[in-house]
């Protein structure tokens, strides 16, 4: 079985072409760095208008490198949310028009699953129950599984994800966007012990992430 994978979630324009659910015969991404680095973040009415452009050569990029035509995918795939909503809306409606069209199964995916079963293409099999942490984009949850297609949220975060920290902080900081790897890249050859910023306590008990003790601390700090 041959499945075209596309995604629109946020400001990366992706396809792939998957075979038997775990062989990539194809993945192509466009990305949007470069034309949100001026903002310090994504804009969603740019990313959906760069989505409505390179959506539809991207797929025909990732066909072209599987060797494989439109008329052999048996299934069209799409990342259904969570995301932006202008650039979910690209994804799917191109992806619900390939299906009718060549008369195939539909498949909306949730992102966060995505995520998910992503680890599965280069590592073994999942083994249940399992436990996922999810650090990506504007996401930080962690999801215990006790079997495929089930899900329990056991900690998320309570204010801004890891993601956003990392880039609010580095605009703070005046450094390029992404902020991430530059961060991470500047922090492997500063002084872990100079600064003491606070670590986040959760008064009620829950196992949650929280981060913007930390980002609002560090503004302070610069701002000193």
């Amino acid at each position: 079985m041959l499945i075209l994978g596309i995604e629109s979630s946020c400001d990366e324009t992706a396809a792939a072409v998957v075979k038997d659910g775990n062989q990539i015969l194809s993945s192509v991404i466009s990305s949007q760095i470069e034309l949100h680095k001026p903002f310090g973040g994504v804009v969603p009415d740019i990313a959906s208008r760069e989505h409505l452009e390179k959506i539809d050569p991207i797929v025909k990029e990732a066909l072209a490198e599987a060797k494989v035509s439109l008329e052999e995918i048996n299934a069209v795939a799409v990342t259904q949310g969570p995301g932006l909503v202008g650039s979910l809306l690209v994804g799917v409606c191109y992806a619900k028009a390939l299906a009718y069209g060549l008369d195939i199964p539909f498949v909306g995916v949730n992102h966060i699953e995505g995520h998910v079963f992503s680890v599965a293409f280069e590592n073994p099999p999942i083994q249940y129950p399992a436990f996922a942490l999810i650090v990506s984009g504007g996401h930080t949850n962690l999801f215990f599984i006790p079997e495929a297609g089930k899900y329990k949220v056991i900690s998320r975060t309570r204010d801004d994800a890891a993601g956003e920290a990392f880039d609010k902080v580095a605009k703070m900081l005046g450094l390029e966007y992404p902020g991430g790897p530059v961060i991470e890249r500047l922090a492997a050859e500063g002084d872990a012990g100079k600064i003491k910023f606070p670590i986040a306590k959760i008064s009620d008990g829950r196992p949650d992430f929280s981060f913007s003790g930390l980002k609002t601390a560090v503004s302070r700090y610069v701002r000193e």
